[in-house]
């Protein structure tokens, strides 16, 4: 499958996105042609090559007169649908403006039918969304996944008024998706971009196996003294995860140090913490200052999981501090296989390396049901239904 990678590392905008994709090979003059169809008033769009911190990249630019910008969303769809592009182009962007007028609505309180698009409501936001969606059909991307991403900080001035940064919509769009910022003073990612890439992104987090061959820099539209402001662009065929043999993503770990808390307490909040989506919880034996014996309670989640289950620390243990980080993570391939015993049923967790067995575990609570309710040893259920798998898939490793 053809995929894009977003590395966000200076943010994302709508016409970071469109000169990145220029850059990795979108033809221009295509992309135009099928804007053109859009009925919307006199515009000029150009490309030019810049220098950001460095590097070279492609700053796109949407040149027009209009002055007043305030759309509806149902007259932009209209616009999209009406304006007889591929199917796939319409798709892509209208669905990128209904997520952005979903998330309005819910802001302003009003319903969607209401929704008027202010800077995303102008024609170089327009040409900026629909062009990249025309560049994704050009580059032949079927998928896309993205980095986390680098908001900056301060403020912005925007219709509404002075708001903080992220902006309001921006915050919104970007909901559950891993976002921090390097003190950059300056609006990083815009609506336009959360937009874009919330709505086209499968996932989040480090880049997915694939083989890159086109590599695009998409310029943001000013210089930063801090760092190369580019959206980078990788695209490639993505590998499969038996020919990746390991599969990749990022979680997120989260720690507490604890030195007075009833011990009874850890095993009901490590219960809860299961339920509430945490792949792992568990308990290190520490010591603490006025050395006080102590542990270390560490959760591996989703990263899209860290604020609630932090929540859940706060609420479940007496801890005051929560440490959060982000760590790569590689598994193996894994599913479930149901073994036929002559006690009944038992799934066995199968995991797999470029296609072959090296761990299989019958699952406990299962193992557990069949001992208590045939009177018979725990040891051999287990014994039993490794017997009859290794019978019918062979010996591991």
């Amino acid at each position: 499958m053809r995929t894009a990678y977003f590395d966000c590392f200076s943010g994302i905008s709508g016409d970071m996105v469109l000169g990145a994709l220029v850059d990795a090979g979108a033809n221009l003059a295509q992309i135009e042609t099928h804007l053109r169809r859009l009925p919307v008033p006199a515009w000029k769009i150009f490309a030019e090559k810049v220098r950001r911190g460095g590097l070279v990249a492609t700053r796109v630019l949407v040149e027009t007169s209009e002055q007043h910008h305030h759309r509806s969303l149902s007259t932009i769809l209209n616009m999209i649908q009406q304006a007889g592009l591929p199917s796939r182009v319409v798709e892509r962007a209208s669905n990128i403006f209904t997520r952005l007028g979903e998330v309005e609505a819910r802001m302003h309180g009003v319903s969607i039918e209401k929704v008027y698009f202010h800077e995303v409501g102008a024609v170089d936001a327009i040409v900026d969304i629909v062009g990249a969606s025309i560049a994704f059909g050009l580059l032949e991307i079927e998928d896309s996944f993205c980095s986390r991403l680098n908001v900056g900080s301060g403020v912005v001035v925007a219709q509404h008024g002075t708001l903080p940064v992220p902006a309001p919509a921006t915050a919104e769009l970007l909901r559950g998706a891993p976002t921090y910022s390097s003190g950059v003073l300056r609006e990083l990612v815009t609506p336009t971009g959360a937009a874009i890439v919330s709505t086209l992104a499968s996932g989040f987090g480090p880049q997915p196996p694939m083989r890159v061959d086109a590599i695009g820099y998409g310029a943001g539209a000013t210089e930063l003294a801090e760092q190369a402001n580019v959206l980078r662009i990788l695209i490639g065929e993505s590998v499969s995860r038996e020919t990746a043999n390991l599969e990749e993503g990022a979680i997120a770990v989260l720690e507490a140090n604890i030195d007075d808390m009833n011990p009874q307490l850890y095993g009901y909040f490590a219960e809860r913490a299961l339920e509430a989506g945490a792949l792992d919880v568990f308990s290190t034996p520490v010591q603490m200052k006025k050395n006080r014996p102590g542990q270390l309670v560490t959760v591996l989640c989703d990263p899209a999981k860290s604020q609630v289950l932090t929540g859940l620390i706060f609420r479940e243990t007496t801890t005051i501090g929560v440490r959060h980080s982000l760590a790569g993570r590689q598994t193996l391939q894994r599913e479930s296989v149901p073994v036929e015993t002559p006690l009944g049923s038992v799934s066995v967790k199968v995991s797999r390396l470029n296609g072959k067995i090296l761990n299989a575990v019958p699952e406990y609570e299962e193992c557990r049901k069949f001992a208590m309710e045939h009177s018979v040893p725990l040891k051999e259920v287990i014994g039993q239904v490794m017997f009859e798998f290794q019978k019918n898939h062979g010996v591991l490793k």
